[in-house]
């Protein structure tokens, strides 16, 4: 027992560090679906210290509201096996103005509509899902661009989007900046499709693999859909 104990905490101490892969948190919509509350955390690789990011996003304007950001480190050590999770609640506590300026109701988490069913399978350029309740079928189709290699990488994306109603109506759009080249990150992946809570927006979940000579380093990004 004794054994097995110690290889478990092995493969916890190997999961947490081996590459800083953050962790996404939704947080929630403001009542009028303006805006979206997601954060993210983890532990730093390299120096072991718990951090956490906030963002509330925009969704008409697809960027981040004005002040509407917030990061920290804090500096304790983790322990093998720590997600850095704490750093999210103190983060939130020390930033609950965010929350209140922008209406936020953590409670309104809109409707999941696609996460992978494999989360370390590789990414897939196209995805097809359905809205059951609405009746609502959408396609995606993830198209990213790489330029050069070691240090001097950079990749940029764009997803086309179809959305066919119940009735079969059918209408495009397209999403991202196709031209905006992003430095040192290596490639994207859809990570989640949300519908707001009053069913008038996406919200894409987009994963940032970032370069790093320690590890695979995760991080998350938004982009924002309008749909009527």
């Amino acid at each position: 027992m004794k054994k097995l104990i110690v290889l478990l905490l092995a493969l916890a101490s190997t999961a947490a560090f081996a590459g800083d892969v953050a962790r996404f948190v939704n947080l929630g919509f403001s009542e009028d679906d303006r805006y979206f509350l997601f954060g993210q955390y983890g532990v730093d690789e390299k120096t072991l210290k718990p951090y956490a990011e906030l963002a509330v996003v925009d969704l008409p304007a697809n960027q981040f509201a004005p002040g509407g950001t917030r990061k920290a480190t804090y500096r304790v050590s983790s322990e093998p096996g720590a997600t850095g999770e704490g750093a999210l609640h103190n983060l939130l506590r020390d930033s609950a103005d965010l929350s209140r300026k922008h209406g936020i109701d953590h409670t309104r988490t809109g409707r999941l509509l696609y996460v992978p069913s494999v989360p370390e399978a590789k990414p897939q350029e196209s995805l097809s899902f359905r809205d059951f309740q609405a009746g609502t079928r959408y396609q995606m189709r993830l198209i990213q661009s790489v330029h050069g290699e070691g240090e001097r990488i950079e990749s940029s994306f764009h997803i086309e989007v179809s959305v066919t109603s119940s009735s079969g109506d059918t209408r495009s759009y397209r999403m991202g900046l196709a031209d905006y080249r992003r430095k040192g990150v290596r490639g994207y992946r859809i990570g989640q499709v949300l519908l707001a809570p009053g069913g008038g927006a996406l919200v894409v979940v987009v994963e940032r693999s970032e370069r790093d000579t320690g590890g695979s380093n995760i991080r998350y990004m938004i982009e924002t859909l309008r749909l009527r």
